[in-house]
């Protein structure tokens, strides 16, 4: 899977098997708002990549 590192500033290749799903939920004072997104650990630095809901679901990554 493609993440863009920050530090680096260009895109990195990491394997499926080290890429990891979460959702982050906080609250709003117009409601409850919920993000998705994989994450994974590169040369020792922490990579995020946010997707929609279907993507986040279709995917077979660990919850993290």
């Amino acid at each position: 899977m493609q993440f863009y590192n920050l530090k680096t500033r260009s895109h990195v290749e990491v394997p499926e098997g080290d890429v990891r799903k979460t959702k982050m939920i906080r609250q709003t004072k117009s409601g409850e708002q919920t993000r998705y997104a994989f994450t994974a650990n590169y040369q020792g630095t922490k990579l995020f990549k946010f997707v929609n809901e279907a993507t986040y679901k279709a995917s077979s990554a660990q919850e993290a």
